[in-house]
């Protein structure tokens, strides 16, 4: 098993893999989320990951940057990655994100994420 540091920056480096738009209409998306994976979106909406993928390969480009980025070990094969993220579109817009992470048969693979609109970023 990594070291903790080691997986937060691997973790890290898949959710800022999961912003950009070709990451996001390929296959990979569908590798990254787990079979039971599910979202409670901004919108308030609860979606599956077929929703998920679906969404993703309709939505046009997007530019997003993320910071202040924690990962916390919930157990050996489960973390809980949060971070604060702007989409780069007029108006901006700002938004909070938490994820739940498995690794499963040696993969590490979303189960869960929300997203929730903020004002402004903080």
């Amino acid at each position: 098993m990594p070291s903790e540091n080691a997986l937060a920056i691997y973790l890290q480096e898949m959710e800022e893999s999961l912003l950009q738009s070709s990451v996001r209409k390929s296959e990979r998306v569908s590798q990254l989320l787990a079979e039971r994976f599910f979202e409670f979106g901004s919108s308030g909406r609860t979606l599956s990951k077929e929703q998920i993928i679906a969404s993703l390969h309709a939505e046009s480009p997007v530019n997003c940057t993320a910071t202040e980025f924690k990962v916390q070990l919930l157990d050996p094969q489960t973390a809980l990655v949060t971070y604060r993220a702007c989409r780069h579109s007029e108006p901006p817009v700002f938004t909070v994100r938490s994820f739940i992470w498995q690794q499963r048969e040696g993969l590490w693979q979303m189960v869960f994420h929300q997203g929730t609109i903020t004002t402004a970023p903080t």
